[in-house]
């Protein structure tokens, strides 16, 4: 039978603050987003300093940093968002230790492959499709992206790549807070489509680091970061995944670089690992509900 399309998920006493969420800053393209009483993992990557991921096709990359958190120490986790299923993104430490009855959007390749893995609640979705959440008063629509991972034939060699835009509303229809996650991918044509079909989005997490893979580039450098910028025009961008792997040719000092260039300073923040960035929803949204 197919899966619904809209879960119900417990909730803790006490009504969701909705002026306030958060995202915390673990590593790699892992992140912690707070916000209206959901608590959401994205591409849980736990490996430490020295260890090495497989990429396929014989390739390895080995960490550079940290982790700022263990797995064991995340807080009670209410989904997980994964882009692909590549070991940098959901790596050995998840497979073995992430509750397998832990909600997971991905794609139908990934979530395949996960299933395989022993994972019992995974949500696959193509381009444009939703997975929807409910918990208490506020619904979490989760829609895929288009996403391409490597130009032309290389593509072919890469697991298939979503982004995602999480929008946050009511139960009552009333929008709160529009967030857009890029997933691995390089800018394509598609992605003009996005700020079309879902416009006014708050907040953008951008992959970066200019991953090449055989010497070609797979993931947006510091250039095509900033271009993401321009199309997709998120009111706030945050760049994550850079600086954590070997493969990561393009540091972050070349983003900070591009984005002076470009004017686009008061459209960035930058996180360190272990950093918070508290976000404020407009008081008008809330008192839609």
């Amino acid at each position: 039978m197919p899966k619904a399309r809209e879960l119900i998920l417990s909730t803790s006493r006490g009504k969701p603050d909705l002026k306030l969420g958060s995202i915390f800053f673990i590593g790699t393209a892992t992140t912690l987003i707070r916000y209206g009483g959901f608590t959401i993992l994205t591409d849980p990557n736990f490996l430490h300093r020295h260890e090495r991921v497989r990429l396929g096709y014989g390739l390895r990359s080995k960490r550079l940093t940290d982790p700022a958190l263990d797995i064991e120490e995340l807080p009670p986790v209410d989904l997980v968002v994964l882009s692909h299923y590549h070991e940098d993104h959901f790596d050995r430490v998840a497979e073995q230790k992430l509750d397998k009855w832990l909600p997971i959007v991905t794609t139908k390749h990934a979530a395949a492959a996960l299933t395989k893995q022993g994972f019992q609640a995974t949500y696959p979705v193509n381009t444009w499709e939703s997975q929807t959440f409910v918990k208490g008063s506020v619904r979490l629509r989760v829609t895929s992206m288009p996403g391409e991972h490597g130009p032309g034939i290389i593509s072919r060699l890469l697991p298939p790549v979503m982004g995602s835009v999480l929008d946050f509303e009511t139960t009552n229809g009333a929008p709160l807070l529009r967030l857009y996650i890029t997933g691995d991918t390089l800018i394509h044509r598609k992605l003009k489509q996005i700020p079309k079909r879902y416009p006014n989005i708050d907040l953008a997490l951008l992959h970066l680091g200019g991953t090449r893979a055989l010497g070609i580039l797979v993931t947006m450098d510091d250039k095509q970061g900033v271009e993401a910028i321009r199309i997709i025009n998120p009111t706030l961008a945050i760049p994550i995944h850079y600086n954590d792997y070997t493969v990561f040719k393009s540091p972050l000092s070349d983003f900070q670089r591009s984005v002076r260039e470009a004017g686009l300073e008061d459209r960035v923040r930058y996180l360190s690992h272990g950093e918070t960035y508290t976000f404020q929803v407009p008081q008008s949204r809330i008192r839609q509900k």
